[in-house]
């Protein structure tokens, strides 16, 4: 295994939450509509991309590896609540 190989795996495990909640940060934005939520995308793609990566960890845990479609449901979930709760705001 060479000095770059646990970068490139971390970063494999991660791109499914990048993914995901930067999609469901664009994709919100037109179903939510613009609503008084958090401020700018960004912050809401890096909210999404920070829950989804902790419901992969606990899938990865739970689960023993990586790949379980279980905890893509699970980031799925997750993401896309952070998303709604985002979108919402705070009245």
């Amino acid at each position: 295994m060479g000095a770059l190989d646990p970068i490139y795996h971390l970063m494999n495990f991660l791109a499914p939450a990048l993914a995901v909640g930067g999609l469901l940060t664009l994709v919100g934005s037109f179903i939510l509509g613009k609503r008084a939520g958090a401020p700018v995308w960004i912050a809401q793609a890096a909210i999404n991309f920070v829950a989804g990566s902790l419901a992969m960890g606990v899938g990865l845990w739970f689960f023993g590896r990586d790949g379980k479609m279980a905890s893509y449901a699970a980031l799925l979930v997750v993401a896309t609540t952070s998303q709604w709760v985002c979108g919402r705001g705070w009245r």
